[in-house]
């Protein structure tokens, strides 16, 4: 549920439609299986990252809480801190990285992983790829049936969901820092 509300593929939905109509066709398979990949390989290679740089996974997930804190916060108050304008192609770039395994997502899976063991993290990561690469196929029929005012209320939900995950993610972290 964490990568769920991190990933927030449904609130990106309307990004999703506006590349779709800029381009054409979006390349959902691929766009899933990279975003996968790089998910996959940060989790392994993160750690090993941090280590090389001096710096320890609590110290991460905390820095890591934070981020997702002000993702939740762009996700309630609709105030874009993380992402720039939409790109000119729907390549994997704009798909797969940032929008489905960007900076928060890669963020909060170093964070996870100081809490939960390493194989329930691949099996969320893969789940997740499923819905999104379900979400990225029917992203017509889900702005057809949701309608815009659907879309803004889930991404809200999703962002206070998303706060309360960061702060509980800070408060276990921070204690062990000291």
């Amino acid at each position: 549920m964490i990568l769920f509300a991190v990933i927030d593929i449904l609130g990106s939905v309307p990004v999703i439609i506006s590349l779709r109509s800029k381009v054409g066709h979006i390349q959902s398979e691929k766009a899933s299986l990279v975003a996968v990949l790089i998910m996959v390989a940060f989790l392994f290679v993160g750690e090993r990252i941090l280590h090389l740089i001096g710096i320890d996974v609590n110290s991460f997930a905390v820095a890591g809480a934070l981020v997702i804190f002000f993702l939740a916060v762009e996700m309630v108050l609709g105030i874009p801190l993380f992402r720039d304008d939409e790109p000119e192609t729907a390549s994997i770039v704009p798909i797969a990285f940032p929008l489905v395994a960007g900076a928060g997502t890669l963020t909060a899976l170093l964070s996870l992983r100081a809490e939960y063991h390493v194989a329930n993290i691949i099996v969320a990561i893969f789940i997740n790829m499923i819905f999104v690469y379900i979400v990225l196929k029917s992203s017509k029929k889900i702005e057809s049936v949701l309608g815009k005012n659907g879309l803004g209320i889930i991404r809200k939900v999703f962002g206070v969901i998303l706060m309360a995950i960061a702060v509980k993610l800070f408060a276990t972290n921070a204690n062990q820092l000291f």
